[in-house]
């Protein structure tokens, strides 16, 4: 049966960069990814890219930025005062942060130079601007996860 959204399923994956290079991998991590198809919880182009696939079904697809984590934006560079990062953890280039929001939403960054009074930060998803292949397989499909436990909770045996 066909994938729709709304659907449960589980997935192995390898993504890749344009040189082949592997950026993450459910094989290499362990264990496959079960998510909700269209609900928002992975990037669109994959979302989309598994709708209409079966179970056992492999696919190769490649994502042009705008489908995956967007296109890199030079104003999406912040300069911080220095003294606004902690004393016990001299910032260095490439270390990534978190930062705090007014909103309470916390987003990732990566510090990209770090003078005497202030450090330049970077904003952007470390993969924008990328274009990014996924092979795909499908594993499982189906299944609403229990809440209260680590398998699907449907009661079959997969």
């Amino acid at each position: 049966m066909a994938i729709k959204n709304g659907e449960w399923i589980k997935v192995q994956y390898t993504g890749t960069f344009e040189d082949g290079t592997i950026f993450d991998s459910t094989e290499r991590n362990g264990d496959p990814l079960k998510f909700q198809v269209g609900a928002g919880q992975l990037i669109k182009g994959f979302d989309d890219a598994v709708l209409g696939m079966k179970i056992g079904e492999e696919k190769n697809i490649t994502l042009q930025p705008k489908d995956a984590y967007g296109e890199y934006q030079d104003k999406m560079t912040q300069k911080f005062p220095k003294s606004q990062f902690p004393k016990d953890h001299e910032p260095q280039p490439g270390m990534m942060i978190m930062i705090g929001g007014p909103d309470g939403m916390v987003t990732h960054a990566t510090i990209i130079e770090v003078a005497e009074q202030e450090v330049t930060v970077d904003l952007n998803h470390p993969l924008a601007g990328k274009v990014l292949n996924f092979k795909i397989k499908i594993i499982e499909t189906g299944c609403e996860p229990d809440p209260h436990s680590c398998g699907c909770g449907c009661g079959h045996d997969h």
